[in-house]
């Protein structure tokens, strides 16, 4: 029998603070029963394996940032939801550094359909039809976004852009300036 107040809901709500506490890579069901001081066998009727553990925070991941991102985008077109859109996932990762890293996981095919992260997708494509760029353009441009978005907080959550001027707030400002240029400027194919 389950133990009362424990739920799946529950226990992967408290696998993504644990993961913004301790790291995504340090979450297992064993860490969670000692969180609820159970046994790890009672957490097994609702969780198969630290895999579907980290696989369900990362559903959670997917579906908070898409959630943020949609309100920020809202009444938004060109530079201004570039921009939105960015902020979203700096601000997201710095309060939620586990849960950022969670939202990152790869995920087989059949589940990554079924995600938020298909909405991530539509919502780059949707900022990207303010520029007017077609295929396989528009694909080339959202690996793009993905890959300095990412890439940028990886390095600042790192420490990266901690040792030297200007601060990291500058250089992403500047950042996305040069990418709303860039986007305006598409370079031909050649």
């Amino acid at each position: 029998m389950a133990r009362a107040g424990l739920s799946t809901g529950r226990l992967v709500r408290a696998g993504a603070e644990l993961a913004d506490e301790v790291g995504f890579d340090q979450v297992t069901v064993s860490a969670l029963a000692r969180r609820f001081d159970v046994k790890v066998a009672s957490l097994y009727s609702h969780v198969k394996s630290s895999q579907d553990l980290k696989t369900r925070i990362a559903l959670l991941a997917l579906e908070e940032l898409a959630d943020r991102a949609a309100d920020a985008l809202a009444g938004r077109a060109g530079k201004d939801a570039l921009i939105a859109f960015a902020d979203v996932y700096r601000d997201y990762a710095r309060a939620h550094p586990g849960r950022y890293a969670a939202a990152r996981l790869r995920l087989d095919p059949q589940t990554a359909a079924g995600s938020a992260g298909v909405r991530h997708s539509q919502m780059t494509r949707a900022i990207l039809r303010g520029y007017d760029l077609s295929e396989p353009d528009e694909t080339h441009a959202v690996r793009m976004l993905g890959s300095v978005f990412h890439g940028y907080v990886d390095l600042e959550l790192s420490g990266g852009f901690s040792h030297s001027a200007p601060d990291s707030q500058q250089s992403w400002t500047r950042v996305l300036d040069a990418l709303d240029a860039l986007l305006r400027n598409w370079p031909a194919p050649t």
